[in-house]
């Protein structure tokens, strides 16, 4: 889930990073600064690691192995000794960096919407953060990359499936709220990996796939509604019903966050005939409720007083009412009101703020997902993290063992110590997601794969 605060860090800008975007150069100059570089751009209490790489060229590359960003092209990029330069294209305010060659240094400053942290850069190739989980060839199964068409779009994603020639259970993956690829990457994680990994050498296939607008398929999120999501998600499923490898009768759904919003949704629609359900920090509750109740324990966490926090409340409070009642221009206006009061250096883009009023966003805002979750009748485990901040148990678990009263075998369970990604943490901070090296905790992996396979046996 996002949290709403509309307060871009820079944190937030390097997470909307896309790849694949031109690099220009401005002046390549007697390129003294070739080569690769290294360093973290000093935010205060969340220094964000970064490698920089000029080529011989005037070009330049960007990495962020906390964001799994890899060889982004940067534009604008200037190599003379004492003028170095570069900026991130297609990014939300505008993120530069300004420099100069100080001996075996970079030294400068990284802006971005009217703020500014300071960035030293010394030779040498970034490190890749430690992601232990993060499953490696060879694979004890078979592994294609898959497309298909939903209405005028196509989606492209990856079925693994266990060697042999089935008939398999399968299960479709959902990820949560933003645009996602098909590996749920995030800060360096990619938990939909894993978690293909695990169920598939557990004996079921598994499809994941890239959000609309993301990597291989079409359309654009933010002009998309649940219904449309939701639509999606049912023509994977026929997908992998046309298939003869694998058992149409034994099809699930396995979403995360947002995405157990949307996999009762898709069990509700006629003819889905899903054999199960898997929830993994899903909400019970309203989308807006959720935003708020985040907004107030992740600012409480962060140690924001409690004056700032009763105030984006309120902010909260009344945009998330205009959404609800429909009026999505006024709830434009009145954000891009709020956006302006504050003070200059706190301000978002206006594409930032505008990213909070679409179609998409007043889907998450208005849903309701009680009605979805009291119509399931196959079996459903829903679990949460302890220490979630995002989509807190103490907010959605009794309303889901509440809603799931009437399904033939629910089954709701939170897991103490863990965060909203189900990593062991400390605070259950969303600023420690990619301090962690944890991916997803072992035995939340043992315990989806022992409820499955108790419920529908791989073969």
């Amino acid at each position: 889930m996002r949290t709403g605060r509309v307060v871009v860090s820079v944190l937030a800008v390097l997470a909307f990073l896309l790849g694949g975007c031109s690099a220009s150069t401005e002046d390549s100059g007697e390129s003294t600064v070739r080569g690769s570089w290294n360093g973290a751009i000093e935010i205060p209490g969340q220094p964000i690691p970064i490698g920089v790489s000029f080529a011989d060229n005037g070009s330049a590359t960007l990495d962020i192995p906390i964001q799994g960003v890899r060889e982004a092209p940067l534009k604008d990029v200037v190599t003379e000794p004492d003028r170095i330069e570069f900026a991130l294209p297609d990014a939300p305010g505008d993120p530069r960096f300004h420099g100069k060659l100080d001996g075996d240094r970079i030294t400068g400053e990284w802006s971005q919407s009217g703020q500014s942290a300071p960035l030293t850069l010394r030779r040498g190739k970034i490190e890749n953060v430690a992601r232990p989980q993060d499953p490696k060839p060879p694979f004890p199964y078979r592994s294609e990359d898959v497309t298909y068409r939903s209405g005028d779009i196509t989606i492209a994603g990856t079925l693994t499936e266990p060697e042999g020639t089935g008939p398999f259970p399968a299960v479709l993956m959902i990820t949560g709220s933003g645009p996602q690829d098909r590996n749920e990457e995030l800060l360096g994680h990619r938990p939909f990996l894993l978690l293909a990994d695990t169920l598939t050498r557990a004996g079921y296939a598994v499809l994941r796939t890239d959000d609309r607008g993301v990597g291989g398929t079409g359309g654009k999120l933010d002009d998309a509604t649940y219904d449309t999501l939701a639509a999606d998600a049912a023509t994977g499923i026929a997908f992998l019903r046309e298939r003869p490898e694998i058992d149409d009768a034994k099809v699930g759904l396995f979403g995360h966050s947002e995405g157990g919003y949307l996999a009762p949704l898709v069990a509700a629609r006629p003819g889905s005939d899903i054999a199960f359900a898997i929830l993994m920090a899903g909400p019970s509750v309203p989308g807006a409720d959720v935003l708020i109740e985040q907004n107030k324990i992740i600012m409480a966490a962060s140690g924001a007083p409690q004056d700032k926090i009763d105030q984006q409340v309120d902010y909260l409070t009344k945009w998330t009412a205009m959404l609800r009642a429909g009026d999505i221009e006024g709830a434009k206006m009145y954000s891009q009101q709020h956006n302006e009061s504050l003070p200059q250096g706190e301000r978002a883009p206006k594409e930032a703020v505008d990213s909070f009023n679409t179609p998409y966003m007043t889907s998450f805002m208005t849903f309701d997902p009680q009605p979805s979750l009291r119509a399931l009748r196959v079996p459903v485990l829903a679990f949460f993290g302890g220490k979630d901040l995002q989509v807190p148990p103490a907010q959605s678990g009794g309303p889901m063992r509440d809603a799931l009263a009437g399904a033939p075998d629910p089954t709701v369970h939170t897991f103490p110590g863990l965060n909203h990604l189900m990593q062991p943490t400390e605070t259950g901070n969303p600023s420690e997601y990619s301090s962690i090296e944890t991916t997803i905790d072992p035995p939340v992996l043992t315990y989806v794969t022992d409820w499955l396979t108790r419920r529908v046996p791989p073969r």
